[in-house]
């Protein structure tokens, strides 16, 4: 089956959450399903400029390959076919950080 493009809706990210896997001291990995949902992911896919009720423009705060950190309980959960992880749909907003 062919691979599905996604083209997120002006003022969205498509984000892929970056696994929070731990190890115990004895050597246990603990799985991310135990923990709280992460805040850090890796753009995937951008929106266009969104554009507000009153014409003014928000511009994507990062580009596409970026590390972004985002607000805690944001985003729309999307399970791309053919991936494993779940990816979020996150507004420009929700946008806390980029790390470098």
């Amino acid at each position: 089956m062919a691979k599905v493009k996604i083209n997120p809706c002006p003022g969205y990210l498509l984000v892929k959450p970056l696994s929070l896997e731990k190890t115990t001291a004895s050597g246990i990995v603990l799985p991310d399903s135990h923990e709280e949902k992460p805040q850090e992911g890796k753009v995937v896919a951008l929106g266009p400029t969104l554009i507000n009720e009153y014409g003014n423009k928000t511009a994507s705060p990062c580009q596409k390959g970026d590390t972004v950190v985002f607000k805690k309980w944001s985003g729309s959960e999307y399970k791309p076919e053919g991936e494993e992880t779940e990816h979020l749909f996150v507004k420009f907003d929700e946008v806390l950080a980029i790390i470098k």
